[in-house]
């Protein structure tokens, strides 16, 4: 399976959920994306297969070292672009909701530069 914006959306959101409680179950999951227990079941168990999470006896979700690169390179992407948003005058949940459009399709190369340009200006630390 390849690593698609919807992979990218659902282990980042393993993550912030993980950073939130304890354990990370299917329906917090849906709970928090909105979408149908069948449907996250589904990507549930070709992430599972492809090695990018765990699922214990427990039912208890948990990236692997794999799943955790993604999502932590997807997380950063998000919290340095919400950021940018905001220090430019966007509100914040307009900042948050176009940095979920943009932080998948930015190449490696434009990120970095953008994060490096808005950790000079702005006085911040993120991520670092």
């Amino acid at each position: 399976m390849a690593i698609t914006e919807a992979v990218e959306n659902y282990l980042e959101t393993i993550l912030i959920l993980s950073k939130k409680q304890p354990d990370v179950h299917a329906i917090d999951i849906c709970s928090y994306l909105g979408y149908s227990r069948p449907t996250v079941s589904i990507i549930l168990k070709k992430m599972k297969d492809e090695g990018l999470v765990t699922v214990d006896n427990d039912n208890h979700i948990r990236l692997t070292d794999s799943g955790l690169e993604v999502a932590e390179r997807i997380y950063d992407r998000h919290e340095v672009l919400s950021a940018f948003f905001e220090y430019l005058g966007v509100d914040r949940d307009t900042a948050a909701e176009d940095a979920c459009k943009v932080e998948h399709d930015l190449s490696p190369a434009t990120f970095r530069l953008l994060k490096e340009h808005y950790l000079s200006i702005s006085g911040e630390n993120k991520g670092e």
